[in-house]
């Protein structure tokens, strides 16, 4: 980090307050993730993501096995039938 030179004492002020509001905002901005981090570690919310993952799963999945299940069937049927 290379040093800084200042002429006056106006520069350095202005640098104090650069730096102070910079890190106020560094501040709020950590501030703002742990609000979001808590809103979303919520039961509720966890349930939900939890349901709508597994549904997304299973109604991908049903037509998978409807597909592959239901010529069977359709083979079933027609021996029994044929008996």
């Amino acid at each position: 980090m290379e040093t800084k030179k200042y002429s006056s004492y106006e520069q350095i002020e202005l640098e104090l307050k650069i730096l102070k509001l910079e890190k106020e905002l560094s501040y709020q901005k950590m501030v703002w993730n742990v609000q979001k981090i808590n809103e979303s570690l919520t039961v509720k919310k966890i349930i939900n993501e939890g349901i709508g993952y597994y549904k997304s799963i299973f109604s991908n999945s049903y037509g998978m096995i409807l597909a592959a299940t239901i010529p069977i069937i359709i083979k079933w049927l027609k021996k029994k039938r044929g008996n």
